[in-house]
């Protein structure tokens, strides 16, 4: 899988929905404002949480954008790795398999 290009056409989705939903797409970024910004938790840890969360919903696109955003927080390989162990534990197989795109995902997004 490319995340790169996956990123890319989720964001060019994303988009075309601002644009004929601007109410319900400002909603969405301001709770994510207002869910990730630094507090009792960092925000580094929030990401990693929003990792284990998209491996287990399943959602490729989830993955990629979090672990993007992890690696902006200054979230490690390691710390992505353990996250992933984490979410298989909770998820069993699927979660495995999800988790190895995951690491794919810092893999490609941290060059």
């Amino acid at each position: 899988m490319d995340f790169k290009a996956l990123l890319d056409d989720t964001s060019a989705n994303t988009d075309t929905f601002r644009a004929v939903q601007p109410d319900a797409a400002k909603g969405f970024v301001g709770m994510h404002r207002a869910a990730m910004g630094d507090g009792a938790v960092s925000t580094k840890h929030k990401e990693l949480q929003c990792i284990a969360i998209g491996i287990a919903k399943q959602c490729n696109d989830c993955i990629g954008f979090h672990v993007r955003a992890a690696i902006r927080a200054g979230a490690t390989r390691d710390e992505v790795a353990e996250t992933v162990s984490v979410a298989i534990m909770m998820g069993g197989g699927p979660g495995y398999m999800y988790g190895a795109r995951a690491l794919q995902a810092f893999d490609q997004l941290s060059e």
